[in-house]
């Protein structure tokens, strides 16, 4: 092993963790492609709603697709592949990520948040789902592209073996991914049409009413019970952890939403239709919405709610959300069928 080594590897800072990492490592492989495709074309929007399922003794709520999917259903509809590889053993872990950039390949991690020490205190949460990718070492020091961050970071050799081991839900084991098999073309019409063709059915035709348009429908309607079913203080706890998930876990409802109407804007031009900048613009005051939502359940959690927001007046919201997206991407499966 060498005590140095980095490869020229471009960093871009982008909105969200593992579209970011999914567009940099494509783009080093000689593929350049924005968030935003990647994001659309590995069916990153989501919305998901698990009362059963807790965290923290909290319902999961979720506003993307499962960890790891974005880049894998990205590299599989444009014709690459991704290898990933998990660990029990921390030594092996560390030793595969130190010949794999040996030998010049950036590697993708999957990383507990809490335990790298380059974040902001005040961002320092446990959530170990974060991707970045390591594209070099300089002793102890690893050389790190987290897409979150304007410019590339360094993170001391022990951090990141504890932010790869970090236990709890969705622990990473490790974790370590890469691209292989890089075609000299990519068919961008037909994945694009293929992850609007997923997200558009997730979202509207879900057989379970705890996804999709119908599970934010379920949300609105459990949020409007909280004060009764749960009592004040549990109402604000689940309403503070709500805006949690949406606006701080990722990039969140409205975040999310954003990508996917910049996502829409490039479909429109790849796919030679115009219909989708509309439908980029409806996204785009959609995500203004949920934005809204976010920041007046903040003041109700506050202690400085008024008549805008209400428990009614909030699930009131959400219900808007719900069918402003169901028109959204029915239009969608018109528009691509």
């Amino acid at each position: 092993m060498t005590e140095t080594v980095k490869i020229d590897f471009h960093h871009r800072q982008s909105a969200h963790c593992e579209s970011g990492v999914t567009s940099n490592l494509m783009t080093h492989h000689g593929h350049p492609i924005s968030e935003a495709l990647a994001f659309g074309i590995g069916g990153g929007l989501f919305f998901g709603y698990f009362p059963m399922v807790k965290i923290n003794h909290l319902p999961l709520i979720t506003f993307r697709s499962s960890p790891g999917s974005i880049c894998k259903k990205a590299a599989q509809r444009l014709g690459l592949k991704v290898q990933a590889q998990k660990f029990r053993n921390q030594d092996d872990a560390m030793r595969a990520l130190d010949d794999a950039l040996d030998r010049g390949t950036p590697m993708g991690l999957q990383t507990g948040v809490y335990w790298l020490p380059y974040f902001p205190p005040a961002l320092r949460f446990h959530f170990n789902a974060h991707n970045l990718v390591v594209f070099g070492r300089e002793g102890d020091d690893y050389l790190i592209s987290d897409p979150v961050f304007e410019a590339p970071v360094r993170c001391q050799r022990k951090d990141l073996l504890r932010a790869r081991f970090a236990e709890g839900a969705l622990a990473p084991k490790g974790r370590m991914y890469w691209l292989e098999q890089i075609p000299e073309q990519l068919n961008m019409q037909k994945a694009v049409r293929q992850g609007i063709r997923e997200v558009a059915n997730r979202m509207v035709k879900a057989p379970i009413p705890l996804i999709g348009v119908r599970g934010i429908g379920l949300l609105a309607k459990q949020l409007q019970r909280w004060p009764e079913k749960l009592g004040d203080k549990n109402a604000t706890l689940h309403l503070g952890h709500l805006i949690r998930m949406q606006e701080e876990i990722g990039t969140g409802g409205g975040g999310f939403r954003f990508i996917y109407a910049a996502f829409l804007q490039e479909a429109a031009t790849l796919l030679d239709r115009p219909k989708l900048v509309d439908l980029s613009t409806e996204m785009t005051e959609i995500g203004d919405l949920w934005r809204q939502f976010a920041l007046l359940g903040a003041r109700n959690c506050k202690g400085r709610r008024g008549a805008n927001s209400s428990y009614p007046a909030l699930a009131d919201l959400l219900r808007d959300c719900a069918e402003r997206e169901k028109v959204l991407f029915r239009d969608l499966l018109k528009e691509i069928a």
